[in-house]
């Protein structure tokens, strides 16, 4: 009975610590995403939401509407381009700085790691517009070039095809120092002991990294994946100060896109829904893509 009574009172104290946090988590990220799912299947254009005469459900129709939009797979395209960019680029760079710097390859190590990972706490709403000036036909850029050239302009920026290069190059640069900072933290926590048994062995630089370093960081590559994969789709405040998605919606991604249709013009809230929707399931799924990968082949820490 006693016994009873002690697993009874743990359970309500157990109960009690972990409601409000259950709550939050309802109000603030389960509630809007399914209620963002149930407009995305209407027509609701504004007024009262929770008025039945101000939508009705159209099924599927905005998503079949969106799959045609010709600049909704513009922006797919430039989130996967941006996504490349962040796994293939910034990943592999952060851990490279990460590295230099942990083995102390490099003089003044400790300014080389304020000078990469300066970009990362500067907002980056000011870093759009100082990229924007610098692009620009009459920012440094084309003023330095032209001291060589004269006539040369930055043609990329005005490029409809090429337009999302600079934007990849500032992205790079941006954030290439939040990840340099992620592995220098955690080489740091790897036992210098199995380096040091290794090169006794005869193990060379390549395959103690290889065969060492990278399995024990495997955990955190993909830590790093999936943050670099969630912020690749919710790519927005840069792309907006930069280009604002221009020249011809050509450098939009899907953030943007959304944005167009909620917030500019006559409002289509179950369209820009629909691609919310679709925003979180690419993200879903990449992300079980990256978990599976890690699991088959990554080593473990």
């Amino acid at each position: 009975m006693k016994k009873t009574m002690f697993w009874s009172e743990k359970r309500r104290a157990y109960l009690l610590l972990v409601f409000p946090a259950v709550l939050i988590y309802w109000a603030v990220m389960a509630f809007p995403t399914i209620f963002s799912f149930v407009l995305s299947l209407t027509d609701y254009n504004g007024g009262p939401i929770f008025v039945r005469q101000a939508f009705s459900f159209v099924g599927f129709t905005n998503y079949l509407r969106m799959f045609q939009d010709k600049f909704f797979w513009i922006s797919l395209k430039n989130n996967v381009f941006i996504m490349g960019i962040s796994v293939f680029g910034q990943i592999p760079l952060g851990f490279l700085f990460a590295y230099v710097l942990h083995r102390k390859l490099v003089k003044f190590g400790d300014f080389v790691q304020t000078i990469v990972y300066l970009p990362s706490v500067i907002s980056t709403i000011v870093i759009g517009r100082l990229w924007q000036l610098f692009f620009s036909p009459y920012g440094p850029l084309v003023t330095f070039m032209q001291k060589f050239k004269p006539g040369w302009y930055f043609s990329l920026a005005n490029d409809p095809q090429l337009a999302i290069i600079p934007v990849l190059f500032v992205i790079l640069w941006m954030y290439t120092g939040t990840y340099l900072i992620i592995f220098l933290a955690n080489l740091q926590k790897i036992d210098p002991a199995l380096i040091e048994a290794a090169r006794i062995d005869g193990a060379t630089e390549w395959q103690v990294l290889t065969k060492v370093i990278l399995p024990a960081l495997s955990g955190v590559i993909v830590t790093a994946s999936i943050l670099a994969i969630s912020g690749s789709l919710k790519s927005f405040d840069l792309i907006y100060a930069l280009t604002a998605g221009n020249p011809a919606r050509r450098t939009s991604v899907l953030a943007l896109y959304m944005y167009d249709y909620a917030f500019k013009h006559s409002p289509k809230y179950g369209l820009a829904n629909a691609i919310a929707v679709v925003m979180v399931l690419l993200s879903l799924v990449l992300i079980g893509v990256v978990k599976i990968t890690e699991g088959k082949f990554g080593g473990k820490e």
